[in-house]
């Protein structure tokens, strides 16, 4: 019976430790077999594949160099905890192990995911592959280079399917052109919804100016090898990376062509009247219903509704409507424009806490500051018509053509313009 006994023991032990060990991680592994991507379920591993490869595809057609990656790139998918909101959305992490370099981006999966953030992180672990997978004297501990936040946007712009006109209507807004040693410099995150809009426009337009040099295409990709030795002075290392442009004086060549990228969308600032006529045309936007039989509904509505995918994705378009109308916005009604952009943007992350209490304030001040304007203007006009010693030559137009014979004016012949034209033969 002891013998029968451990003779079960041993044949059955090896199903009782793999009944009593965990599961292993799921995992899916791209077509190029560089990304390997753990977590969550094979739906989400599969999106997150096909934007890893569509992204290095993209960066690839732009350097014209084909797939040799090699160091693979671990891309861990893990649920947002509730009670650890410190947790970053997105963690790089950057060592040196026994068996080489390892690179692995730790992403948060959440409704409140944002896609544009995912594929900026996706190209920069890219690049950094490509930077480092010729390097093997790299310290334990040492730290991965910062990529200028310039060659990112600009790279994801460049690449993007979308139109770029809308990038020269940020770049005609404002009349000075951002000197090229003080853009390099400039932190996106520091900046304002406006700001990381126009830090956009100048990003493209740079890498656009880097890739029409000659031999602009090798020149870049040779520029992104040698990142990790690069000093502290990006201008000094864009010039010794590109001579044909410091040859020719490369600020005169950017302001060239930011000019040129500004001058077919030309404009001026808008006006107080302007800019709060076309705010209202953004804020009346409708916007479908979920079960697609209601009638379409407001932004007052989705604040207090769960929202469906087609609503996100109208409310992402709006939110950059918005930004781009604060950009040529009067000075008064920007930060209530830039206000309006935030809570739209939040709204359409999932974020309605308190949204529908903000979007009445915003109202309510909105109103204020239409009603002080039309007090400012009623004064200006009085003071024009009657405290002024000369005359200012806004309305020699309107003169002109009340004088000129040549112009057949025609009069209304309601009581109340009879009663006008009356009053005008008397006195």
């Amino acid at each position: 019976m002891k013998f029968a006994a451990y003779l079960t023991t041993v044949l059955l032990a090896p199903w009782i430790v793999a009944l009593s060990s965990p599961a292993p991680a799921e995992r899916s592994v791209s077509p190029s077999g560089q990304f390997l991507i753990h977590g969550a379920d094979a739906a989400r591993r599969g999106a997150v594949s096909a934007l890893a490869e569509r992204t290095k595809a993209n960066v690839l057609a732009v350097l014209q160099r084909r797939d040799q990656w090699t160091v693979a790139v671990v891309i861990n998918l893990q649920s947002r905890a509730a009670n650890l909101p410190e947790i970053p959305a997105s963690l790089l992490r950057f060592s040196q192990t026994g068996s080489g370099l390892k690179l692995q981006l730790d992403l948060s999966i959440s409704r409140e995911m944002d896609l544009g953030t995912v594929e900026r992180e996706i190209l920069r672990v890219i690049l950094l592959e490509m930077i480092y997978r010729h390097q093997t004297a790299i310290a334990s501990g040492e730290s991965s280079v910062e990529l200028p936040d310039w060659l990112l946007e600009g790279l994801l712009e460049l690449t993007s399917n979308g139109d770029h006109a809308w990038l020269a209507k940020v770049l005609a807004v404002s009349e000075r052109i951002t000197a090229l040693d003080q853009f390099l410099c400039k932190r996106p995150e520091l900046l304002d919804s406006a700001g990381r809009l126009l830090f956009r426009a100048y990003s493209f337009a740079l890498v656009q100016l880097l890739i029409e040099s000659g031999d602009g295409r090798a020149r870049l990709g040779h520029y992104i090898d040698n990142l990790a030795f690069a000093s502290n002075d990006p201008m000094a290392d864009l010039q010794a990376a590109f001579p044909q442009l410091a040859k020719n004086d490369f600020e005169k060549v950017w302001n060239s062509k930011i000019a040129r990228l500004k001058s077919p969308a030309r404009t001026e600032r808008l006006t107080f009247s302007q800019t709060d006529e076309k705010l209202d045309a953004l804020l009346q936007a409708r916007f479908p219903s979920s079960d697609g039989r209601d009638k379409s509904l407001s932004l007052e509505d989705l604040c207090q509704k769960k929202l469906t995918p087609s609503q996100r994705l109208a409310l992402q378009k709006l939110a950059q409507e918005l930004t781009l109308l604060a950009a040529s916005a009067n000075p008064v009604l920007r930060p209530l424009v830039e206000d309006y952009q935030q809570l739209v943007a939040q709204l359409a992350l999932g974020k309605k806490r308190a949204l529908a209490a903000r979007l009445s304030e915003l109202e309510n001040l909105r109103t204020k500051l239409s009603a002080r304007m039309s007090e400012i203007d009623d004064y200006m006009n009085w003071f024009e018509a009657t405290q002024l010693q000369t005359e200012s030559g806004l309305f020699e137009s309107v003169r002109e053509t009340a004088t000129d014979p040549a112009v057949t004016i025609h009069h209304r012949k309601d009581a109340f313009s009879n009663y006008l034209d009356a009053m005008e033969s008397q006195f």
